[in-house]
């Protein structure tokens, strides 16, 4: 492996070299040169990660290289130094800080632990594919995740061809989107894809995030101007496609750019979102400041400007139960975490319990009192029979 001075770099050291095909640019040298690590000697970036092994990227050619032996897993797209371990052997010495990370919470539902789909992205583009029923709080939820990761959210509608029902998606995905640029895209016809292009910078890094069958693949391949995915047949009775991606990989891009493929995303559990939501809905923010009272609860309070915007209109209810449903589940993550708010979170559900058992228990007394007086006021009624 090639050696490359980093520790003590000076006027007159070589620059680094990288992999320039997977992202390289002066900007991550300038990186690597904030970043030494003792016997780091060359940079690379990971292409892939396998079970025990990365795929990494250096700068002539690639390395499947053990994980490294102390630190974190690296993450597709991260950037690590290379060098050598104890053996001679190539080896990952250390993984860089990230300037960005797009996760989610693993997908069982006891974890609050955060998932790492891909690391140094610049763009997250969401693809929303026009041949299926749109779902509302999925493109919301994943561009909170989006926003929150660092990099900038990207919709890529697929399969414009499909004309008699684009228009209709499109619109609804302006509206549901707002502040996020909106791409129409038709990989079969080339429709779009200087366009999604346009909006990576140069060097920069694309991941595709969406549901298998949303038609990822082609528009990878229409992309890259190869073939690069197998594409998958889509089941006509749900929409719903086959697995095609089955891990998160690298591909170089035509013009310095690199694409992160990732496989269909059933769910995208939040994970300390609280940032992407600000920016996704940051016009509820703006109504809270108008509520009458700073801790209005939004539900029955007099002066409550949300209750005021559902009521003219202004605010979908739809959008603000979504709205609601990610804060739940935020609340809950947070709850993990945080002892002492789980703590409060639980005397506040005993004491509902026990109200509730106080009034059902009141309920009962007066039920049986009112049939007592029944009883005897129909027993002063009647005559006695002889």
């Amino acid at each position: 492996m090639k050696t490359t001075a980093n520790s003590t770099t000076t006027n007159s050291a070589p620059p680094l070299a990288g992999p320039v095909d997977y992202g390289f640019t002066a900007r991550t040298a300038a990186l690597f040169d904030a970043h030494p690590m003792p016997g780091g000697e060359e940079p690379g970036r990971v292409v892939r990660v396998d079970r025990n092994r990365v795929l990494i990227a250096a700068a002539a050619e690639l390395w499947h290289l053990p994980y490294p032996a102390r630190g974190e897993v690296p993450a597709t797209g991260d950037w690590v130094w290379l060098g050598a371990n104890a053996a001679g052997e190539p080896a990952v010495i250390g993984v860089l800080p990230r300037e960005s990370a797009l996760s989610r919470k693993r997908a069982f539902e006891a974890s609050s632990e955060a998932q790492v789909l891909g690391a140094n992205v610049d763009v997250v583009g969401v693809v929303v594919p026009v041949d299926r029923p749109l779902t509302h709080n999925r493109l919301e939820r994943t561009l909170v995740a989006a926003w929150d990761s660092g990099a900038t959210p990207l919709v890529i509608i697929t399969k414009a061809d499909l004309a008699d029902i684009a228009d209709d998606v499109v619109g609804k995905v302006i509206l549901q989107a707002a502040g996020v640029a909106v791409v129409t895209t038709s990989a079969e016809q080339g429709d779009g894809l200087d366009e999604v292009l346009g909006h990576v910078p140069a060097g920069g890094t694309l991941v595709l995030l969406g549901p298998s069958g949303a038609g990822k693949s082609t528009l990878i391949n229409a992309l890259a101007g190869h073939h690069v995915q197998d594409v998958g047949p889509v089941r006509s009775g749900d929409g719903k496609g086959r697995h095609t991606t089955t891990a998160r990989e690298l591909v170089p891009l035509p013009g310095g750019a690199v694409l992160m493929d990732t496989p269909g995303v059933r769910g995208f559990g939040l994970f300390d979102a609280d940032d992407g939501m600000d920016e996704m809905f940051g016009d509820l923010e703006g109504l809270f400041g108008r509520c009458r009272f700073a801790d209005c609860a939004h539900d029955r309070e007099p002066g409550c400007a949300v209750q005021a915007a559902l009521a003219d209109g202004a605010l979908e209810m739809r959008r603000w139960e979504s709205y609601l449903k990610l804060q739940r589940e935020l609340a809950a993550l947070n709850r993990r975490h945080d002892a002492a708010a789980r703590r409060a979170y639980q005397r506040e559900w005993h004491q509902k319990v026990v109200v509730a058992g106080k009034s059902q228990r009141a309920a009962e007394r007066y039920g049986q009192e009112m049939a007592r007086e029944r009883t005897v006021g129909d027993g002063k009624g009647k005559r006695k029979r002889r």
